[in-house]
């Protein structure tokens, strides 16, 4: 599945991946290929991305959105500065 994680900055992350855990704001869920469509507001605390290649990448946020439809996933975050 594809990602993208956006700041209001700059773009994070855009690649292929095969999970990615969120901090949604009612507990962390993990988002895998051909979940269900979904848009939901995510909490402060750690994305973590496992890319294409098995390599694990994390990232802190303080708030943001995640919107998943037919194997996109899209963050817009506010990064810990």
């Amino acid at each position: 599945m594809h990602l993208t994680i956006l700041t209001p900055e700059k773009e994070l992350f855009d690649g292929e991946v095969t999970s990615v855990k969120v901090p949604g704001i009612s507990g962390q869920f993990e988002i895998l290929r051909n979940h269900a469509p979904i848009v939901a507001a995510l909490g402060e605390g750690d994305i973590r991305v496992i890319n294409a290649l098995g390599e694990k990448q994390f990232y802190s946020i303080k708030k943001g959105f995640v919107e998943v439809l037919r194997n996109e996933v899209s963050l817009l975050v506010q990064v810990v500065s």
